[in-house]
């Protein structure tokens, strides 16, 4: 049964990870190593590039510190509406991502009173930069405090009270207890937050307008090249996009083994 099963979960695997894997990297080696290397030259595939890791940039951090916040509250602090907010938290998890760009949109649009005022005083929301932060931002807003609350319950409050009541200032007892405690999780948040604002599609693609060398991030321009029957360039793009993507993973592989071995040697002393 223990073979059956490790079989079907590689077999599983294969079909759905490593066959489109090595699709994305043979398509765009098809042509050649320079072939693939001209088309991300394109000054719309760096702009493409460019603006993905931009937003990538804008968003993880500010997801970072709201899903800290978030996670603090829900866990040092009893209050009325708790279940309400840790459901408030989880609503990008059950919404489609079309739906939140299309929020945006009715919201920032420049057919509205808000969208109007904000075009003509210079500050365009939607089809602009700021949008699809906000777009990316609410996609990627539950990674982060999700890794959290479930550790800051674990740990309760004990070491916290025992600061503040030995005279260290909250600050002081955030840097030195709580944020120690909870670097691996915040980090596997973080990892996974990024992972999903560089793939992020629905979304961003109902709010930038798909302007290409614009508003165009890695995955719509994926699609546009595609669409275009530009396959080297688009398998190119996707290889780049899917190695950001592995090298996160990697990068979360590296963490949980680092968190394991000192776990283990905590446990041994």
């Amino acid at each position: 049964m223990r073979w059956t099963l490790t079989g079907l979960a590689f077999a599983a695997m294969t079909l759905l990870v490593f066959a489109p894997l090595a699709v994305i990297f043979a398509q765009a080696l098809a042509r050649g190593f320079a072939a693939a290397v001209a088309s991300l030259g394109n000054r719309d595939a760096q702009q493409a590039i460019r603006l993905t890791l931009t937003v990538a940039a804008i968003s993880v951090p500010l997801n970072v510190v709201f899903g800290l916040a978030a996670a603090w509250f829900i866990t040092k602090f009893d209050f009325r509406g708790k279940a309400v907010l840790i459901t408030l938290i989880d609503l990008p998890f059950s919404v489609s991502p079309v739906v939140a760009g299309l929020c945006l949109v009715l919201l920032f649009g420049a057919n509205t009173t808000l969208g109007a005022w904000l075009v003509a005083s210079g500050y365009p929301i939607v089809f602009a930069l700021p949008g699809i932060a906000l777009a990316t931002m609410f996609v990627t807003f539950p990674f982060v405090a999700r890794e959290l609350i479930p550790v800051m319950v674990e740990q309760g409050r004990a070491e916290e009270e025992a600061a503040l009541t030995l005279g260290a200032s909250g600050w002081r007892t955030f840097l030195t207890v709580t944020l120690p405690n909870i670097r691996w999780a915040l980090l596997y948040g973080v990892l996974l937050a990024n992972a999903r604002a560089m793939g992020e599609f629905g979304a961003v693609a109902v709010v930038s307008g798909k302007i290409r060398g614009k508003t165009a991030t890695m995955p719509i321009t994926i699609e546009m090249l595609y669409n275009e029957y530009l396959s080297v360039a688009a398998f190119s793009m996707a290889a780049v996009l899917a190695g950001l993507a592995l090298l996160t993973l990697a990068l979360k592989t590296a963490l949980e083994i680092r968190h394991a071995d000192q776990l283990a040697a905590t446990r041994r002393h």
